[in-house]
């Protein structure tokens, strides 16, 4: 089989980062989905996690376009400004949550091997 390469796809993802208080109280509040991910135009998520740390988390959430990523990460910056939608966010003793990284991406090239 010969490699497949897509230029200039369309796909917007949302790369986000964070700190988090375990993974499982994360994953809870994660799954509870207070926006509604599919409903606000999110195609795909990707959730990872460091090998050499468990207590942090990178997210993908894939978008047919940049408007929707922004207007997603705008509802999602008001959720991690409450400790009762976000109680999987690390927030050190007497402090708010670190604000997660949150970068929008377009998907310029890509490449898919096969054997």
């Amino acid at each position: 089989m010969h490699p497949r390469k897509a230029h200039g796809c369309g796909m917007t993802t949302l790369k986000i980062e964070h700190a988090i208080v375990d993974f499982e109280t994360w994953k809870q509040a994660f799954e509870r989905d207070p926006i509604g991910r599919e409903a606000s135009g999110v195609r795909r998520y990707r959730v990872f996690r460091p090998e050499d740390d468990p207590r942090y988390v990178l997210i993908d959430l894939d978008f047919d376009g940049a408007a929707q990523a922004h207007a997603f990460l705008e509802k999602l910056e008001g959720v991690w400004r409450r400790a009762d939608l976000s109680p999987g966010l690390a927030r050190p003793a007497g402090e708010t949550a670190t604000k997660p990284r949150a970068r929008i991406l377009e998907e310029v090239d890509a490449r898919t091997y096969r054997p």
